[in-house]
């Protein structure tokens, strides 16, 4: 009970955090705020999946498709801080 609770904070807190960052990009269009964004997104939506795969229990294994935001959340990062230390 209380590791749902957890889990749901943490996608809010990833979501909200990829919002505020957007609202940095649009004001300010910093590129790395919005890799930044990009990949809080993938860690809000990583952690929406990890919440119904502990919800849905042992019917159906979510552990890959949990991986995906995350991995492409990071590589946007990876890439958007390779992609401003170039220019």
């Amino acid at each position: 009970m209380v590791g749902n609770l957890v889990y749901v904070l943490c996608a809010a807190t990833s979501g909200i955090c990829a919002i505020l960052l957007f609202r940095g990009y649009r004001q300010s269009r910093a590129r790395l705020l919005l890799w930044s964004a990009a990949c809080f997104l993938g860690l809000a939506l990583n952690n929406l999946l990890l919440v119904i795969d502990v919800r849905v229990g042992s019917a159906m294994d979510l552990s890959i498709w949990r991986l995906i935001p995350a991995l492409a959340g990071a590589a946007a990062l990876l890439y958007g801080l390779v992609w401003e230390s170039e220019q």
